[in-house]
């Protein structure tokens, strides 16, 4: 039988696994006396928040916290409260004004606009994968919906170029966001953790440059599902850890699923961990009470992700190899 009892932990024993590699990685081979956390009040940040405590101590541990124009207010609330419930006095960056400087908003707006010239600062707005894929195998478009001051809501479908731009606007914010974790890593002599978990990491749901680079990345071979029941194990806080995983990018609120993944994260979890480690499509299907070919359409997806997110995981190119500094290299050479 197939079920979600595949991915249960030792939580204990997990949590201190960990904690002993942070310890030796960030001492021993990163040389560096603590830890920068950017949290958000999701599960994951709150997760690697958590360990990282545990790890170091809340004297060597420096939250950011770093909201923009577009943050929800309850994210903001949410990091605090984690912050008090694990002893930490956090930090917090708004990066707004660097991210109006950068022309973040600006791009994004006139993406916006050519699918809406309506389209105004007083509007919100969020991109969605509309289409349902265990019903139809999915071609990959995103639409934009905005909602009106007085709530009227939008949807088009978003042209490619628009699409790009979009996007590559709002990257802006986790690019920004690591500029300002490795000020204070720097300043502090700490290192930078990063915080995604093996279903983003995997499926390639993070920004090379931005919330993609750090100097430890705790969780990254975690399901979603295994972060959570974590999270619990440390005793966070319950708005942290029953709340729906969204992506705090844009205005209007906006879920994972609607933006990213073809099911819900406790669905792909499952999904993920029967095709990375060969679980039979009827099996999958039974278990989860789902068709063969839904399981199929969801494996084929998962596959995709992988293969555009390569590029994300590779480090700079050489055009030839460098021997590593202090290696010895041949006579003559």
């Amino acid at each position: 039988m197939f079920d979600s009892s595949v991915l249960d932990l030792d939580l204990e024993a997990e949590a201190q696994k960990i904690q002993e590699s942070m310890v030796r990685i960030v001492t021993r081979e990163l040389r560096r006396k603590g830890v920068v956390v950017g949290i958000s009040g999701g599960i994951d940040s709150s997760a690697c928040l958590a360990l990282s405590v545990r790890a170091f101590g809340p004297q060597r541990v420096c939250a950011l916290i770093m909201p923009e124009v577009d943050s929800s207010g309850r994210s903001e609330a949410l990091a605090r409260e984690l912050c008090a419930n694990l002893g930490v006095e956090p930090i917090e960056e708004n990066i707004g004004p660097a991210l109006e400087a950068l022309g973040c908003y600006r791009r994004r707006d006139e993406a916006i606009r050519s699918v809406f010239p309506e389209y105004d600062r007083t509007y919100k707005q969020k991109i969605v994968l509309p289409q349902n894929l265990l019903e139809s195998d999915r071609i990959n478009f995103f639409s934009i919906v905005i909602e009106s001051p007085d709530g009227e809501q939008k949807s088009g479908r978003l042209p490619l170029s628009a699409y790009l731009q979009v996007v590559a606007s709002t990257n802006f914010k986790q690019r920004t966001r690591t500029t300002m974790e490795y000020f204070h890593a720097d300043r502090l002599n700490y290192s930078v953790v990063g915080t995604p978990n093996r279903l983003e990491y995997d499926q390639g749901f993070f920004v090379k440059g931005g919330d993609g680079l750090a100097d430890v990345k705790p969780i990254a071979h975690l399901y979603k599902t295994q972060v959570y029941a974590l999270a619990r194990h440390f005793g966070l806080p319950s708005a942290i850890c029953d709340s729906t995983p969204t992506t705090d990018t844009y205005s209007l609120p906006q879920t994972q699923e609607e933006f990213y993944f073809a099911l819900p994260y406790d669905k792909m979890d499952l999904m993920l961990y029967a095709y990375t480690n060969g679980v039979p499509a009827e099996t999958v299907a039974d278990g989860m009470g789902l068709t063969v070919d839904q399981v199929g359409r969801v494996f084929k997806d998962i596959e995709a992700k992988r293969k555009t997110t390569r590029p994300l995981h590779l480090s700079p190119i050489l055009m030839e190899d460098i021997p590593d500094v202090g290696e010895k290299r041949p006579a003559g050479k």
